[in-house]
């Protein structure tokens, strides 16, 4: 039985504290949100994103930071991707040298184009820092619905440490050395979701997102490699496995928010509507951003960013990616 501790107790942080719980471990769940943590204590169950899902009685609902992040096997990073540098931050006088802390966000932080595991190695330097990620909605994780992610880290040691504290009977874990590879795929295939999601609300068919769904790993993969992923991780389950869950579930919040604006609602009434952090718009600036600097060529994330922060119509993008100038689906190929 491991001690694990996760900072962060919205959809994600709690189905991955239920699992590590059945997994016979023991378990404690931080939030700062008062009311979040009253509501699990209360009801020992996420009301708000996942109702009718019992937590189990040993899982410990913790407020105290320090209790939360001291004498643990694991820690785990489960808040949303804007507040990773400020929990880090506040958490750092009660991180131990050598504590594992494994990233369960995805994202990219504008200001610094760092990834979530850059940012907790920035902060906490001490630390070792790895990251989960895969195919892997919370909702179906929370009720046992089989489901396979990969564990990136610095070392086959720590890789395999976490992946046999998470790895459970419904919950398949597989381990890799590529962090950014890992965490470039889940952060930028949101917002290819978001494209998903506005064919979908524009009532657009299978073609058409079978083509956004292969042309965006594409781009994400570009990008990735020459940012120093590897290109057999774009194609295995933080990449296309990822990418295809994302683009085609009604559990995204990324492809949620793309069907209310393909339907014709503003970003802002979106957000509204949805009431979560949606990822792909927080991290389509900084995907721009990237493409810029190391002159890659992202055609759908540049026409996701002029439809969401320059008011394009979903229709004349769409317009533009297809009339562009030819070209061969592979440049390596060669006849």
């Amino acid at each position: 039985m491991k001690k694990v501790s996760f900072l962060g107790a919205g959809s994600w942080g709690t189905a991955l504290a239920i699992l590590c719980a059945n997994n016979g471990h023991k378990v404690t769940l931080w939030s700062k949100v008062e009311a979040e943590i009253d509501m699990l204590r209360d009801n020992r169950e996420h009301v708000e994103r996942l109702p009718g899902v019992k937590l189990p009685d040993s899982i410990e609902i913790e407020p105290d930071l320090k209790k939360a992040c001291t004498d643990k096997d694991i820690i785990v990073c489960s808040v949303a991707s804007p507040f990773v540098r400020a929990t880090a931050r506040e958490a750092k006088p009660f991180i131990k040298d050598n504590q594992i802390i494994v990233n369960v966000g995805k994202g990219i932080e504008e200001s610094t184009l760092m990834t979530l595991c850059e940012i907790l190695e920035d902060e906490l330097p001490m630390a070792d820092v790895a990251v989960l990620s895969g195919p892997s909605h919370a909702e179906e994780v929370s009720k046992g619905i089989p489901t396979t992610v990969v564990v990136g880290a610095k070392t086959e040691k720590t890789a395999t440490f976490v992946q046999d504290v998470f790895m459970g009977r419904n919950f398949r874990v597989y381990t890799s050395p590529d962090i950014i590879g890992i965490e470039l795929g889940g952060s930028l295939k949101n917002v290819i979701a978001l494209a998903a999601g506005i064919l979908d609300g524009m009532g657009l068919g299978d073609n058409t997102k079978a083509a956004l769904i292969t042309r965006g790993i594409a781009e994400i993969s570009r990008l990735g490699v020459e940012l120093g992923g590897r290109m057999e991780t774009f194609s295995g389950l933080s990449g296309i496995g990822d990418l295809i869950v994302t683009c085609t579930s009604t559990h995204s919040r990324n492809h949620n928010c793309g069907y209310l604006l393909g339907q014709g609602k503003t970003l802002a009434e979106a957000k509204e509507e949805i009431k979560q952090v949606i990822e792909g718009v927080n991290c389509a600036k900084a995907a721009m951003a990237l493409a810029n600097k190391y002159h890659i060529t992202m055609p759908i994330v540049e026409q996701i960013n002029a439809i969401l922060f320059e008011n394009k119509s979903a229709k004349q993008a769409i317009k533009d990616l297809l009339v562009r100038e030819k070209a061969s689906e592979y440049k390596s190929l060669t006849w």
